[in-house]
């Protein structure tokens, strides 16, 4: 199967603190925003069926970059993280030396780590490049079942293996997943998120497989014409994000 690595969807709390950190800290751009009044029929927001928005966020439209999908359910203002994610890395030589100036961890692999304010990490390193998003980190509870289910079913070729971690890709010059053992088991909890990829497809309109690893990380495959055809840049996306933080009020009245 020759699928293509799409977007990563994050749940979010508080749109305005979000979209600041991913524009103004890791330079992003607003690709797409969409309004709905009630709950996705694939659940990209989660188990929810209220008013909800999807922001598309990235470094470039996803026809070449793999980008975020940031998810905002009006009754909700706070999700608990599991330990099912682990990372998302980027390297930049421009972004590395604006987050060595910010408060930042440095992590094994000398690459500075920031969390967003619903406190998913991202890992920046070095590179001549303009900022790309290059790989998924996230924790397994099995290390050999996730191969078999990643490599085998969903025929995703490893690009590399280590004792305790696995590198994956669908192609050269994609995002890559890497899937790390963890020392416990993996518990989701409310804050989960969800990796989306295309498949090779001649129909217009998006079809949609949702799909479930050994440790119930979502897995989402969509055609890719159809898909191509939704996920065109809107350049008046962050203006629209913006008045809708502004008439947000949500809060008084969940």
């Amino acid at each position: 199967m020759t699928a293509r690595a799409l977007h990563y969807v994050f749940k979010v709390a508080n749109r305005a603190k979000t979209i600041d950190f991913y524009t103004k800290v890791l330079d992003m751009k607003v690709l797409r925003h969409e309004e709905f009044d009630k709950g996705c029929e694939a659940s990209c927001n989660g188990p929810y069926d209220e008013r909800w928005s999807k922001t598309m966020i990235g470094y470039g439209s996803e026809d070449d970059h793999f980008v975020l999908e940031l998810t905002y359910n009006y009754p909700i203002h706070k999700y608990e993280l599991g330990n099912d994610y682990r990372a998302i890395v980027i390297d930049s030589d421009q972004l590395f030396e604006k987050i060595s100036s910010i408060e930042h961890r440095k992590s094994g692999c000398g690459r500075l780590a920031v969390k967003d304010p619903d406190g998913h990490e991202f890992k920046i390193g070095k590179s001549d490049q303009s900022p790309r998003v290059l790989r998924v980190q996230l924790n397994v509870g099995d290390l050999e079942k996730s191969k078999k289910y990643w490599n085998e079913v969903l025929e995703m070729p490893i690009v590399e293996e280590k004792k305790t971690r696995i590198r994956l890709c669908y192609g050269e010059g994609q995002c890559e997943l890497e899937i790390v053992q963890s020392g416990e088991k993996i518990d989701r909890k409310t804050g989960f998120g969800r990796i989306a990829f295309s498949y090779p497809g001649n129909k217009a309109d998006v079809q949609v497989v949702i799909l479930a690893d050994p440790d119930a990380h979502e897995i989402c495959f969509v055609g890719d014409e159809g898909f191509r055809d939704l996920s065109k840049i809107d350049e008046s996306a962050e203006k629209e994000l913006r008045e809708q933080i502004k008439k947000d009020d949500s809060e008084k009245w969940y």
